[in-house]
C-alpha cells in the first residue's frame, strides 16, 4: 500500500505563570497536494526537455549555416530541412500543450453531430492507407450502419494519434463490434509491432510517456497524443485502453455510444 504524507504542526499550552501544561499537535494530510506538486514539477521538466531538444538542434544547424555552410549546395538544403522539421515539431508540441490546457480548464469545446460511423472510420483508414504504402491495413467493419454522436474533428484526431503510433509496423487491423443491447461499439486497432512490457501498458496514456522515445521522435510525436486521445474519448462518454504482448503487438480499444440501424429500420 502507498503511504500518506502528513504535515505536523506543534504548539504548546502555557499558563500565565509560564508553566507548560500541554501540547497540541495538528496533522494535515498533504498527500494529494504533494502529488499535484510533484506532477507539476515533472510536467515543467518534461516541457523544458521537449523544447530544449529541437532548439539545441536548430541552434547547431543555424550556427553552421552562419559559419559558411549556407554556401555548400549539398549541406545547406539539408540543414534548412532539419531546422524546418524541428520548428514544426515545436509547433505541434505547443499546440498539444494548449489543447491539454483547454481540456484541463474544461474550455475545449466538443461539438457533436450524428454521423455514419462506418463511412467516417473508412475515410480515416483510406487516408492513412494512401500515406503508408508499406503498411497493410485490414478492416473488419459491420455491414449494418452504425450512427454515432461525436465531434468528427476531435475523434479524427483520436484515430490519427492511435494509427500514427501503429503505422510504423507492417500490418494494422481495424475491428469494429457493436453491442445493440447497450448501444455501444468497440473499435480495436491492432498492430504487429514489438509490443509493450506489461508493466508499462497503462502508462502509455500518461502525458509525455514514451515506450520507445527514439521511434516517437522520429515519427514526429510529442508524447502527448495518447493523453489527448484519452481526454477526448472520455469527453464522449467513452473509454480507451490498451492490451499488449511483447513480440506480438499492441491493441488499442475504444468504446463509444452508438445507434445501430438494421436494413429496413427506415421503412414505414
Amino acid at each position: 500500500e502507498e503511504g500518506i504524507i502528513v504535515r505536523v504542526k506543534f504548539s504548546t499550552i502555557v499558563q500565565e505563570t509560564g508553566f507548560v501544561t500541554g501540547y497540541i499537535a495538528v496533522l494535515h494530510d498533504v498527500t494529494e497536494q504533494q502529488q499535484v506538486e510533484r506532477e507539476r514539477r515533472e510536467f515543467v521538466a518534461n516541457v523544458s526537455h521537449e523544447l530544449r531538444t529541437p532548439l539545441t538542434s536548430m541552434n547547431s544547424y543555424i550556427e553552421a549555416l552562419e559559419g559558411g555552410a549556407w554556401q555548400d549546395e549539398s549541406l545547406a538544403p539539408q540543414f534548412l530541412s532539419v531546422t524546418r522539421e524541428e520548428t514544426e515539431r515545436m509547433i505541434r508540441l505547443v499546440n498539444d500543450l494548449l489543447q491539454l490546457s483547454k481540456m484541463d480548464n474544461e474550455s475545449d469545446q466538443i461539438t457533436k453531430e450524428i454521423i455514419d460511423f462506418n463511412m467516417f472510420i473508412n475515410k480515416i483508414i483510406n487516408r492513412h492507407e494512401m500515406a503508408a504504402k508499406d503498411t497493410t491495413f485490414v478492416r473488419e467493419i459491420p455491414q449494418q450502419t452504425i450512427f454515432a454522436e461525436i465531434d468528427p474533428d476531435k475523434m479524427t484526431q483520436v484515430f490519427d494519434n492511435v494509427i500514427t503510433n501503429s503505422r510504423g509496423d507492417k500490418r494494422v487491423e481495424f475491428h469494429v463490434k457493436q453491442n445493440a443491447l447497450y448501444n455501444r461499439m468497440t473499435i480495436r486497432i491492432k498492430d504487429n509491432g514489438i509490443g509493450i512490457p506489461i508493466n508499462k501498458v497503462d502508462k502509455i496514456f500518461d502525458r509525455f510517456y514514451r515506450v520507445d522515445k527514439a521511434r516517437t521522435r522520429k515519427m514526429g510525436g510529442t508524447g502527448l497524443g495518447l493523453a489527448i486521445s484519452k481526454e477526448i474519448v472520455e469527453a464522449h462518454n467513452g473509454r480507451i485502453w490498451a492490451n499488449s504482448v511483447e513480440g506480438q503487438g499492441t491493441s488499442i480499444f475504444i468504446t463509444l455510444p452508438c445507434e445501430i440501424i438494421e436494413d429496413g429500420d427506415w421503412d414505414e
